[in-house]
């Protein structure tokens, strides 16, 4: 199967500047802890700084600076360090392109088979999570949300709860997937094309509450490529047609 990711930033996606800044200052400060602990913990440093006899006030100040500095610094520059780098691994976690449903069991669905991630649709400006290139046509699929964070599920809109307890307001995941898969027929096929493509719609899930409607179904992630295999080949859709189609959404990738 061909996987054709899109290549646009994501909003809120950490940029690869970002990523490097945090990496190179997370090692400079962990690095710089870790020399100040040699330097006051393995060297002589603490020593010059030891009171002799009856010491001046000058020298007890410079004595509570130099203990001061000898237990803070070396922390200082190590929390600050490890702070860092976990922000650069978070960040280079943001940045790691997620694997949608069919791309997950890409060597399970045929070779005469085209899905394209994050297409963004030239009508109704929206985004695709997945679109599928068969020989059957094209097929939307397209996740539910986690069934923890799901507070409600009504017949239009469903109440997701989302970073922080906000909860959001969200369109049926079944009617949303019915809708986009309408698009991308009015798309792909305008009212003054000669040919037709049959466009389906899926939502893949866990969640034992949903059910199947009639114009969109609902499958297990494991199912994915059994229920593209069972969709009926259009006899129509020859090689040429499915080049063209295949050009039109790399195009808006």
């Amino acid at each position: 199967m061909q996987v054709l990711a899109s290549t646009r930033a994501k909003a809120g996606r950490p940029s690869r500047f970002a990523f490097y800044t945090a990496l190179f200052a997370g090692t400079i400060f962990t690095a710089t802890g870790v020399a100040l602990l040699y330097i006051v913990f393995g060297g002589a440093f603490m020593t010059r700084f030891m009171p002799t006899g009856r010491p001046s006030t000058y020298e007890l100040v410079i004595g509570a600076l130099a203990w001061t500095f000898a237990l803070t610094a070396p922390a200082g520059f190590g929390l600050v360090g490890v702070a860092r780098l976990a922000t650069a691994y978070d960040r280079w976690r943001a940045r790691r392109p997620r694997l949608t449903p069919a791309v997950k069991l890409r060597r399970a669905i045929g070779d005469d088979h085209v899905v394209a991630t994050s297409v963004r649709l030239p009508v109704g400006n929206r985004m695709l999570p997945e679109l599928v290139i068969g020989p059957f046509g094209a097929a939307v699929i397209e996740e539910l949300p986690p069934p923890g964070a799901v507070m409600s599920r009504g017949v239009r809109t469903w109440e997701v709860r989302v970073g922080s307890g906000y909860i959001r307001t969200i369109e049926n995941p079944l009617d949303r997937a019915t809708h986009d898969a309408e698009l991308v027929r009015s798309w792909l096929s305008p009212e003054d094309a000669d040919h037709v493509i049959k466009v389906y719609a899926a939502v893949v899930g866990t969640d034992a509450r949903v059910e199947r409607s009639p114009a969109c179904a609902y499958i297990q992630p494991s199912q994915i490529a059994e229920w593209l295999s069972s969709l009926p080949p259009q006899k129509s859709f020859d090689a040429g047609r499915r080049d063209r189609l295949v050009r039109e959404i790399r195009s808006a990738l």
